[in-house]
């Protein structure tokens, strides 16, 4: 027999890996299970194992959508999909499901729509849609500053910070990973996790590495990624010859294995968490990004990685050679990312202030009804 409909949650999301917003949303999901809810994953693009994942949590995986953007069908079948549950809460994770979860809250009586953002917001449509969610969750101050400017009151923001705690991997070694992936397992290894959108300025990422082969014949880069730049990235990669260096995938289900092994983890644009930044951080990984509000939260500058900025696009390249001939550095860099980790952004707190949420939510759902 199903859980009461109160206790019934619907994590809305697009097909991701285990590292950054996909880890979130295991850990979270995982807590809500553990707190006897009854939890829902919808997907709106294909790829990625957080579907199983959280299948294998005991949760119920829901296919919206396929391409690689969120258009009006995937509005439509989340609407269809949440009429068809009507879960307790609905909660949206990122800026691209924010108008298909605002058209749902339109047509649904009593769930509690929640937006989940880890990135700075702006633009009127987006604003648009922020308006008519219940409650909108953000992961920084400078997150929550953008939705106060944006019109959002006080009263609709949750800041709760993101916790991590490292996601279980296959056991693989290193020569493992390597096989699985094609690297050579004598180089040096990077890591870059970025959607293939504009704003993750990968331009930036394939011109560093192309600057860092010049000094360094020995690295070896990973970007794990799917968006609708995929071919374009992989162009420029052939003509800037960076292919035989350059790893590109759209998805990658050894990313746990994988972070681990790394040298460093870096990160051109601005994308939620920081890509892989925090999943490294708690294995002891440096980072080296370009200044960004995730960037700022996340890395002390010249203690756990570097903070770079984006003019002169030279100092992303630099700054990671720095990491990449020095191990010993490199290895200081990660004890304290370790350390950050655990004491700023423990995986418990986030989880618990995530079901602290939801239940106060359906409480209020349960008194409306009782109403």
């Amino acid at each position: 027999m199903p859980n009461a409909p109160h206790k019934t949650i619907l994590l809305v999301a697009r097909g991701l890996d285990p590292v950054g917003t996909g880890r979130q949303i295991e850990l979270v999901a995982e807590g809500l299970a553990a707190a006897g809810w009854d939890v829902h994953l919808a997907t709106s693009t294909a790829g990625g194992s957080l579907p199983q994942r959280i299948a294998a949590l005991g949760g119920t995986v829901h296919s919206i959508g396929r391409r690689p953007v969120v258009d009006l069908a995937v509005g439509a079948r989340l609407t269809s999909l949440a009429l068809r549950l009507r879960p307790a809460v609905l909660m949206a994770w990122g800026r691209a499901l924010l108008p298909a979860a605002a058209a749902a809250r339109l047509a649904l009586s009593g769930v509690r729509v929640v937006g989940h953002m880890a990135k700075p917001m702006r633009g009127a449509a987006t604003a648009w849609s922020l308006a008519r969610l219940d409650r909108v969750i953000v992961t920084s101050p400078g997150v929550a500053a953008s939705c106060r400017r944006l019109g959002l009151p006080d009263r609709r923001i949750e800041l709760i910070l993101p916790g991590i705690a490292p996601a279980a991997g296959g056991g693989l070694w290193r020569a493992d990973v390597a096989a699985r992936l094609g690297l050579n397992p004598e180089k040096i290894w990077t890591l870059a996790v970025a959607p293939l959108r504009v704003e993750s300025r990968l331009d930036r990422l394939l011109w560093a590495i192309d600057q860092l082969g010049v000094v360094h014949k020995g690295v070896e880069h990973v970007l794990v990624g799917a968006g609708p730049l995929l071919r374009h990235v992989q162009r420029r990669a052939r003509v800037q010859e960076l292919a035989e260096r350059l790893f590109v995938v759209p998805h990658c289900d050894v990313l746990p294995d994988l972070v681990g092994q790394v040298r460093l983890v870096w990160q051109s644009g601005s994308v939620a968490f920081g890509g892989a930044i925090l999943d490294a951080m708690a294995r002891g990984i440096p980072a080296v990004a370009v200044e960004s509000d995730a960037a700022r939260q996340l890395i002390v500058d010249q203690e756990t990685g570097r903070i770079v900025p984006a003019v002169p696009e030279s100092e992303l390249p630099r700054r990671a050679f720095g990491l990449v001939e020095d191990e010993s550095l490199a290895t200081r860099y990660g004890n304290a990312a370790r350390a950050r980790a655990a004491s700023l952004f423990p995986a418990a707190a986030m989880v618990a202030a995530h079901v602290s949420l939801c239940e106060s939510l359906a409480a209020s759902r349960r008194e409306r009804i009782a109403d």
